[in-house]
């Protein structure tokens, strides 16, 4: 028996763990330099020594005998499939997922490039990031890449949103944060837009391409906090308010500007950015709406309620110690999709035990969307037809 029994459970959040080299095979040779001048680069080839030991157990047949019954215990670098494709397959047969979207971990955010003025190593990154994730994922059809498309250089994004489809790519990641010369919705992206919806793939953004918490906001006086993971710098109560703050921007802007008008069979996602937010998102776009209507064409020209159009193209992995149930109650039956976030901590050693928990009262229709239907309909072309029914999942 899996993880998953019988039914059918497809994960909208996981991730592999990389080293400091894992760009390297993939990266422009020219601007390979460059790139590793970057300090996100140097610090993270500083804990290479850590990193390796832990990837070294891997080979310990004695550590791989242990896999089957430590498969969501082990977490980050311990566990099984985070860094070796090969191996991947295996964790969705334990596991009993149809399908898993992946993503990276160490370049989320593509090192801060969005921000800087080389746009050249910026999209560089992008680029090798695509090449990384879509061939890690090559191994399995169950396992389906994300590539990252930067949105500040709007020629090159068409170019790289391109190249991402026509290597694999199952979904386009695109930054929360606005673009520093002009908005998410600008016509100029569309063509990007355009051809995802063409392709079937949806667009996504995923923790790590947010706004930050201002670090002044920890100049308390007090003692460092410790975060999540042990240390004082990642992630905390404080740090964790702001997650969702740019998302809600961008999105709302898109849809308000009729980026998701144009494209009525484009599908939205965020993944890892949690969902209780989703909610009053959703009433305040809709107070806005009706607020500026009289002297805002765009609003007047828009085909539905903004809460009705992220019903129709907008979906949202909770975090599982959040209420599914109660964003289920107040944002749809449509918006809500489960995720496992392995093999990262986050994630929680059994989060199907925590999602049901938070799902008792939620009608059979709800609970069937939430672990497979909301995820199905979001991935359009990119999910195999064959891995969207309960019979074959077995087989996939």
């Amino acid at each position: 028996m899996t993880y998953a029994g019988s039914r059918l459970v497809h994960d909208s959040d996981s991730h592999r763990m990389e080293s400091s080299d894992c760009l390297d095979p993939y990266f422009d040779a020219k601007l390979l330099a460059r790139y590793h001048d970057l300090p996100v680069y140097k610090s993270k080839k500083s804990i290479d020594d850590f990193v390796n030991g832990k990837l070294g157990a891997h080979d310990d047949p004695a550590f791989r005998a242990g896999v089957a019954e430590n498969i969501l215990l082990r977490k980050n670098y311990e566990a099984h499939g985070a860094f070796r494709s090969a191996d991947r397959p295996e964790v969705l047969d334990l596991l009993g997922f149809a399908s898993q979207l992946v993503f990276t971990t160490f370049c989320l955010g593509n090192f801060g490039l969005d921000q800087s003025d080389d746009m050249e190593l910026c999209y560089a990154a992008a680029e090798a990031h695509n090449r990384m994730m879509t061939d890690f994922c090559s191994v399995d059809r169950r396992l389906l890449a994300t590539a990252y498309i930067p949105l500040e250089d709007i020629d090159r994004s068409i170019a790289t949103a391109r190249n991402a489809i026509k290597m694999g790519a199952k979904a386009l990641m695109v930054p929360s944060m606005c673009p520093q010369k002009h908005g998410p919705s600008h016509v100029g992206l569309d063509p990007v837009w355009a051809m995802a919806e063409e392709a079937g793939l949806p667009v996504l953004f995923h923790v790590g391409g947010e706004d930050k918490l201002n670090p002044v906001y920890k100049e308390n006086g007090l003692p460092p906090v410790p975060d999540f993971h042990g240390g004082d710098d990642n992630f905390t109560s404080v740090s964790y308010m702001p997650i969702p703050n740019a998302a809600m921007q961008t999105l709302a802007t898109m849809i308000f500007d009729g980026v998701f008008d144009r494209f009525p069979n484009l599908k939205f996602g965020a993944i890892e950015l949690g969902a209780s937010w989703v909610p009053g998102w959703m009433r305040a776009m809709d107070s806005a709406a009706h607020a500026f209507m009289r002297n805002e064409t765009r609003l007047q020209v828009l085909t539905a309620k903004p809460s009705e159009i992220v019903r129709r193209q907008f979906r949202a992995a909770p975090y599982p110690h959040e209420d599914a149930g109660w964003i289920i109650a107040n944002a749809g039956e449509e918006v809500c999709m489960f995720s496992s976030d392995y093999p990262h901590v986050e994630g929680g050693r059994n989060p199907l035990k925590r999602f049901d928990e938070s799902l008792k009262g939620v009608s059979p229709h709800a609970i069937k969307a939430f672990y497979s239907g909301n995820f199905i309909d979001m991935m359009g072309g990119g999910l195999a037809p064959d891995l969207r029914v309960p019979e074959l999942q077995q087989s996939a």
